[in-house]
């Protein structure tokens, strides 16, 4: 199957995209959609976060679990809506430990791409979803590809950090070897756990000093506009 999407992901995962299960993700969503069912994000971002974060950049993962389901939200990058579109309550208050951790004024934006082309792989467990329902996709395949490109970069690649944030995301902690990469836990930021130990978890500050200390640029989390 020839996937559009970045030539060095296209390498590091070849083998996947002739499995039977990720055959099976695509054929479902192209099913769906000639039902007339809507699907977000559009084809063509599907595989935005890898588009915009080559392999070989890698720095930081952070990992989500579906696309967001509302109209005009999804854009293919963990947390992010596009340029113009209201931050959903998880990215405002991802914004406000950001304004706490490290004085970064809160950006009238929620669009994370200046990020991801720093190296930030902004990656959803689950690719696609249904307009409106959330999860509706959980099960067609889309988990086993991207616990896939967890091992890979796991495999892969040394010093990368990995930001788990809920328990879901927190499952895939098994995946990685952390005897060669940081793993950095906190509970959701969503409303209904930020409160729990995502605000004070000071993530970004962490991030930024593991990355010195491997002899890396740190990420600039500020977002522009």
């Amino acid at each position: 199957m020839d996937v559009k999407i970045e030539e060095g992901w296209k390498n590091v995962l070849f083998n996947e995209f002739s499995k039977p299960y990720f055959q099976q993700a695509v054929t479902f969503v192209k099913t769906e959609k000639a039902q007339g069912k809507t699907i977000y994000p559009p084809g063509s971002l599907i595989f935005n976060a890898f588009n915009t974060t080559p392999f070989d950049t890698i720095k930081v993962v952070l990992l989500g679990q579906d696309p967001y389901h509302g109209y005009g939200q999804a854009h293919g990058l963990s947390f992010s809506v596009p340029d113009g579109v209201s931050p959903p309550p998880s990215l405002i208050n991802i914004f406000k430990e950001l304004h706490n951790d490290i004085g970064m004024a809160i950006p009238k934006t929620g669009d994370l791409t200046y990020w991801a082309r720093q190296g930030v792989l902004l990656l959803n467990s689950v690719l696609t979803v249904r307009a409106n329902e959330a999860a509706s996709h959980a099960k067609i395949g889309w988990m086993e590809f991207t616990n896939a490109v967890i091992s890979k970069i796991s495999e892969g690649k040394e010093g990368v950090v990995f930001l788990l944030w809920g328990k879901f995301a927190q499952e895939k902690q098994v995946l990685v070897d952390e005897t060669k990469h940081l793993v950095l836990k906190a509970a959701h930021p969503s409303p209904f756990s930020a409160h729990n130990g995502f605000f004070g978890c000071k993530h970004f500050s962490k991030t930024n000093n593991y990355l010195t200390k491997q002899g890396l640029t740190p990420i600039d989390w500020r977002i522009s506009k």
